[in-house]
């Protein structure tokens, strides 16, 4: 159960992906707390993701999903907007 939500396979797929970045974020602050430098954890995740899609996909489609990134990235795909308050 997510929280007290319904179960992973009763979310849709953008709330999955919601709720997925939530914990990855306060994973993120906790470790920054600890003191852990922003950029090993940038390549921890990296590597463990990209690591995560060979186990689930295969090389080739990790490598062909891999191709595709620099094109994503220039189109803003990874870019979060900032908010100012």
């Amino acid at each position: 159960m997510i929280r007290g939500l319904a179960s992973a396979d009763e979310l849709p797929e953008q709330e999955q992906k919601r709720v997925a970045l939530g914990y990855v974020r306060e994973a993120w602050i906790e470790a920054l707390t600890e003191g852990v430098d922003s950029d090993c954890l940038v390549q921890v995740c990296l590597f463990t993701a990209m690591a995560e899609l060979v186990q689930t996909y295969g090389e080739e489609a990790a490598a062909q999903y891999a191709e595709g990134l620099s094109t994503r990235i220039r189109n803003g795909e990874y870019s979060i907007p900032t908010v100012r308050q």
